[in-house]
């Protein structure tokens, strides 16, 4: 496919399987951008403050959510947290929670709460496998545990490997995958085992993320050699792989007068989503790392929308479908609230990308 020169392209409806949707003001900003992304479907992340921990609480964000649009299929999930026992576990599955998340204690943002002992949760576990929630794991360990000259990432991988092992019925998720290590530790697992990919690892390096705040998210993009493996596994039409933005906003002052390197860490994306991935896949063939033969619609079908619905065995069907043609839109610098109170900058500002909007199917 010659995303350069085509100009239009119908898809179904992307399912975004890792969406940060925060919380008061941000969040009625922030979820009114999603279809603008040709996103129907969403993975919700649990981080808020404080960490969604009970079934109630998920439902009661769950209905904040719906309050603002009927539009978005919202899958919830709860947070990992010590209160999260086998018991709330039945609770989840009976109100269709989908999953739980499991944050490293202090790895990225709000995850204060988050997980220091992996075994005390096998209890959990169990109770996942057997109710068939999805465990959806940020997969980094703490800095002072990755042994020297080993990404925070390489260092999880191991506990991925004994999670499956130990618990080979239960779906797991790695999230975010950064590296071209997480590429092949997720394919050497069996078929529960699957993986995000974002639009922004299949851009951005290590290079533009410790110097441009709006490209400072966790996990931190790496060598450019990590970025092109995630770009190829997206078009290797292996069905592991589904798309899962890890869109984070965060508001615009807190990016921008933040000293370098100290900047909260999250790329804003989900208003571009859709667009923003067929960039990325663009550029890599513009850089040789993939051929325009090795874009296909199938294969752009199943990672922005087939794989992760059949993952979490959701319905395929849609009364709608995205059209995407290029009209000469650029990514704007940023979105704001009616009274400008609130502003969130834009990853790729200014970038020039497919128009999208929706029709009947």
């Amino acid at each position: 496919m010659q995303l350069k020169s085509i100009e239009r392209l119908e898809l179904p409806p992307t399912a975004d399987m890792h969406v940060h949707l925060r919380q008061a003001e941000l969040m009625e900003l922030v979820v009114p951008t999603v279809r603008n992304g040709g996103v129907d479907t969403v993975f919700v992340m649990p981080n808020l403050v404080p960490p969604l921990t009970s079934v109630e609480q998920v439902l009661a964000y769950r209905s904040q959510l719906r309050d603002i649009t009927q539009d978005v299929n919202f899958l919830m999930s709860l947070f990992l947290h010590p209160s999260v026992t086998p018991e709330v576990i039945a609770q989840a599955a009976t109100a269709g929670i989908a999953g739980v998340k499991m944050y490293p204690q202090g790895v990225t943002t709000n995850s204060e709460s988050g997980v220091s002992n992996l075994e005390a949760f096998y209890a959990t576990f169990a109770a996942m496998e057997q109710h068939d929630l999805v465990l959806n794991l940020h997969g980094e360990t703490l800095e002072s545990l990755a042994p020297a000259n080993t990404t925070l990432e390489e260092a999880f991988l191991p506990t991925l490997k004994t999670l499956h092992e130990r618990f080979p019925r239960l779906r797991i998720v790695l999230e975010h995958c950064s590296t071209a290590a997480a590429v092949e530790a997720v394919r050497a697992c069996g078929p529960t085992v699957g993986a995000t990919i974002t639009a922004h690892h299949l851009y951005l390096t290590s290079d533009e993320a410790c110097c441009d705040p709006f490209a400072f998210c966790k996990p931190i993009p790496k060598k450019p050699t990590d970025r092109d493996a995630l770009v190829r596994a997206v078009v290797s039409g292996d069905t592991k792989f589904f798309f899962g933005s890890d869109s984070a906003p965060h508001p615009i002052q807190s990016k921008t007068s933040a000293a370098p390197g100290k900047a909260p860490a999250g790329v804003f994306t989900q208003s571009f989503a859709t667009q923003l991935v067929l960039l990325g896949l663009e550029e890599a063939i513009e850089r040789g790392v993939i051929t325009e033969a090795d874009v296909t619609k199938e294969k752009l079908e199943n990672f922005l929308s087939r794989s992760g619905r059949r993952f979490y065995k959701l319905l395929e069907v849609s009364e709608k479908k995205i059209v995407l043609e290029k009209k000469g839109e650029k990514i704007p610098a940023s979105i704001r609230s009616e009274d400008g109170a609130i502003e969130v900058g834009i990853s790729r500002a200014g970038m020039e990308v497919f128009s999208l909007r929706w029709e009947e199917a």
